[in-house]
């Protein structure tokens, strides 16, 4: 194997690009962070001036695992991949089967997908602005925004059975009809959150103390979102109009037109700071609010899954053989699933998954660049970032990408276990059992 580059290495390089910094380390565990990943901040007074971003602590090999089982159990893991987002990632992955095995969806089970997915936006952009308003000591804030937000997933537990992971989609349809008695309660849902529009534009938009601590912080220009390929509502706010649900429509979205969002729609200039992310956030409600209620009225009469029978979809995937991608506008930004089918196999030959998070992590840079040390939550967490959405095994070495395949990451770890063995055999002391 090639040499690799030590992380203390790195650490010195940059501190002697810095000489007035001081290292401010934060992570994997810390407070402000939901999940495990490090930032080393480099920081001069009161200003940040290098960051380095190390990600890599919530690898779960859930890639691996899915060329262990059949599709139908595939789709499972697929829905745990994220629990915010945990339609998002099964909605990816049923395009991509279905293209690699040639299965027609029911006009009815797209439009359902649509209202699952939507409602699913408006819980997460409202859970995120929850933290958001954490994230900057306004817990008051924080706990209003999850109160609200309990309608929604009242609606998703009554359209599906459960709040999260919703075990709607299946290869060929959907598990679950919408059926007209449960319109009027979801009408008045998405009516309740029509209500609240004001309020949150208010409390978020027209709050003096929240413009002071997100205008200006954390920009990312449009230049740099479009160079480091910035994703969903963090692309959207620095002026990008880049949506999948508009550039590549799916499902039911070519009959319902959907536009990628800016503020520019609020009628505000593009700066692309933190206050832009909850701007374009908060209209992306009312447009969930909007294509749901639209679904409701257009919705066909009709089937709701190719495969009335699991076990027909079970033989007719089994003889399916073909590649597919499959690429869903996730509430933080595109998701894209590929999937590689052999013939005679239950199991996918090969899956690989890209999460938002991914495409977002380089942006972080420049948004870090020259802001104070506490400004650190409230931008990390401007993106949304899921990190074990994210996570994959891979080294970077003198600019050139290593991917550590099963054989070798068993060969590493086995070589780590018999050094540590050896290690503790060393220090224990004779007479004292070893």
């Amino acid at each position: 194997m090639r040499e690799k580059v030590k992380p203390e290495e790195k650490t010195e390089e940059l501190t002697k690009a810095c000489p007035t910094c001081f290292e401010v380390p934060i992570g994997p565990i810390h407070p402000a962070l939901k999940e495990g990943i490090r930032f080393t901040f480099w920081i001069e007074g009161e200003r940040i001036r290098k960051v380095d971003i190390r990600p890599g602590f919530m690898h779960r090999g859930i890639e691996f695992m899915g060329t262990k089982r059949n599709l139908i159990q595939v789709l499972y893991l697929a829905e745990r991949i994220c629990g915010i987002c945990s339609i998002s990632h099964p909605l990816a992955i049923v395009q991509a089967v279905e293209q690699a095995a040639g299965i027609e969806v029911p006009p009815r089970a797209q439009y359902i997908r649509v209202i699952i997915g939507e409602l699913e936006r408006i819980h997460s952009h409202l859970l995120w602005a929850g933290v958001a308003a954490h994230e900057l000591g306004f817990d008051t804030l924080l706990h209003y925004v999850w109160k609200v937000r309990e309608p929604v997933l009242d609606i998703l537990e009554d359209l599906t059975g459960n709040r999260i992971d919703y075990a709607i989609p299946i290869y060929g349809g959907v598990r679950r009809d919408v059926p007209p008695e449960k319109y009027p309660k979801l009408k008045d849902a998405l009516r309740y959150y029509r209500s609240l529009v004001d309020d949150f534009v208010n409390f978020f938009l027209r709050d003096p103390s929240i413009e002071a601590r997100t205008r200006g912080v954390g920009v990312l220009t449009s230049e740099e979102a479009d160079s480091l390929c910035a994703v969903g509502p963090t692309a959207r706010a620095s002026g990008l109009r880049k949506d999948v649900r508009q550039d590549w429509p799916y499902f039911a979205y070519p009959d319902l037109e959907v536009k990628a969002l800016t503020p520019e729609d609020m009628g505000l200039e593009v700066r692309g700071d933190v206050y832009d992310r909850i701007v374009v956030r908060l209209l992306e409600v009312v447009q969930s609010i909007e294509l749901i209620e639209q679904c409701l009225e257009e919705m066909p009469e009709g089937e709701i899954t190719a495969f009335p029978k699991v076990a027909a979809l079970l033989a007719h995937l089994k003889k399916a053989e073909g590649e597919g991608v499959g690429r869903h506008e996730a509430p933080r930004g595109e998701v894209i699933h590929y999937i590689r089918l052999e013939a005679g196999e239950e199991a996918p030959a090969v899956w690989k998954v890209k999460a938002p998070t991914y495409s977002n992590l380089m942006p972080w840079y420049p948004m870090f660049r020259d802001q104070e040390i506490a400004d650190i939550p409230i931008v990390a967490a401007s993106i949304d970032p899921c990190i074990c959405c994210m996570e994959r095994v891979q080294i970077v070495c003198d600019g050139k990408a290593e991917t550590l395949l099963k054989d070798e990451l068993l060969r590493l770890s086995w070589a780590k276990t018999e050094r540590v063995a050896s290690r503790v055999t060393r220090q224990v002391s004779p007479g004292r059992g070893g």
